[in-house]
């Protein structure tokens, strides 16, 4: 115990955002602990057992529900509190929120020049289903609804001051990219512990229920306390999606890899969904490493790169991404980005850079938007010539 305590005291301040938090966050310490990063082993190539426990240094998130033996009068004067400096509940965009009174504490960020190297921040969205739609051909294709959930920015870390914990090499180019922390979901205060709602203090946010990482360019930094909207997109461009996918749980060989198994019949007895032989002769005895093996399936995170957004709904901030194969069951939690794909990438600026502000449209968007080859609902589908 000793040991664990005396790694956990040297990690860096910065070292919960290195990675991409689901449901728990990760502990802020202290800006003068420069101290040297946890060791970092060398593992195989191969995907590893995926995790089922947060690591030691989260912070516990959610506190323990007792009988505080409060009055009536008591709840309703601590809920006045919270209404008082958040904001009363709300539904926006259909999603049951607060509405936030509270202005920025200091001065927006300096917007930057976009360039064809610029790395935008993404969203945080909910996997809601699969939706149909037809294009002006009248070919029908499926589309995946992912709907963005009360997104604020939470914390900006300049690149001077990120430290992500990386494999030791000195060969390695310097840190170029910023840290944006994204939080999705406003939730009552007084369900979390004190130190988890003190990390939305400074963007004076209520505390939310996800928290994600994006690395974005120091150009494309965005104030923390700024809302981001579905219209952070526009209908046409391209996104990956990552997201966890569904936990199969302990699977054989014919499920998890889908191996074909043994005979029916004529000899085989009790073997009929084994690998069979899982070994080598000669100089290849034994079992090679990667050996595909019943095991743990599914709960890892993957991500679907390419994906064109065919429509946008403002209203209830939903977007519509080609095909249904995103990861994940429906309503988890999915994360957008900017595509990596060199040919699928644009090369022009974005329209919203660095994200959508709505204070600054001369005309609010419409309810629906559509990419220029797909049908719109309210659009006719029939044309009638006169007679001449």
């Amino acid at each position: 115990m000793f040991c664990i305590r005396r790694l956990a005291s040297q990690v860096p301040n910065n070292f919960f955002f290195s990675r991409v938090s689901f449901i728990g966050t990760t502990q802020s310490l202290s800006s003068q602990q420069e101290g040297a990063a946890l060791p970092v082993k060398k593992r195989f190539q191969f995907p590893s057992t995926p995790k089922v426990r947060y690591p030691l240094w989260y912070l516990k998130q959610e506190r323990v529900k007792y009988n505080e033996r409060l009055t009536d009068e008591n709840k309703a004067f601590i809920k006045e509190i919270v209404h008082d400096k958040y904001g009363p509940p709300a539904i926006i965009s259909g999603i049951p929120s607060y509405q936030l009174n509270s202005p920025l504490k200091t001065e927006p960020l300096a917007r930057g020049e976009w360039s064809t190297a610029t790395r935008r921040c993404g969203l945080i969205a909910r996997k809601i289903g699969v939706y149909p739609m037809w294009d002006k051909k009248g070919n029908q294709f499926l589309t995946t609804l992912l709907q963005v959930v009360d997104n604020h920015v939470v914390k900006y870390i300049p690149p001077e001051e990120y430290k992500p914990i990386l494999r030791v090499n000195r060969y390695l180019r310097p840190n170029k990219y910023g840290c944006l922390i994204v939080g999705a979901e406003s939730m009552d205060p007084q369900n979390y512990t004190k130190q988890y709602t003190g990390l939305f203090n400074e963007a004076g946010l209520m505390p939310k229920r996800v928290l994600g990482r994006f690395h974005v360019s120091p150009e494309a930094a965005i104030q923390p306390g700024t809302p981001l909207y579905a219209t952070h997109y526009r209908p046409g461009d391209v996104v990956d999606v990552r997201a966890k996918t569904v936990d199969r749980g302990f699977q054989g060989v014919m499920k998890r890899w889908g191996f074909k198994g043994l005979r029916a019949t004529h000899g085989v007895t009790k073997s009929h969904r084994r690998g069979g032989c899982i070994g080598g002769g000669s100089k290849k005895a034994g079992v090679w490493k990667g050996k595909k093996m019943p095991g743990l399936m599914g709960n890892r995170m993957r991500i679907l790169k390419g994906l064109k957004i065919w429509r946008i709904n403002t209203k209830y901030t939903k977007i519509y991404v080609q095909g249904p194969a995103v990861p994940g069951e429906c309503n988890s939690i999915v994360y957008i980005y900017d595509t990596i794909l060199p040919l699928r990438k644009t090369y022009t600026k974005p329209a919203a850079f660095p994200t959508h502000y709505p204070e600054e449209d001369e005309q609010p968007f419409p309810e629906d938007l559509y990419d220029e080859e797909a049908h719109g609902l309210e659009s006719p589908t029939i044309f009638f010539e006169e007679e001449k």
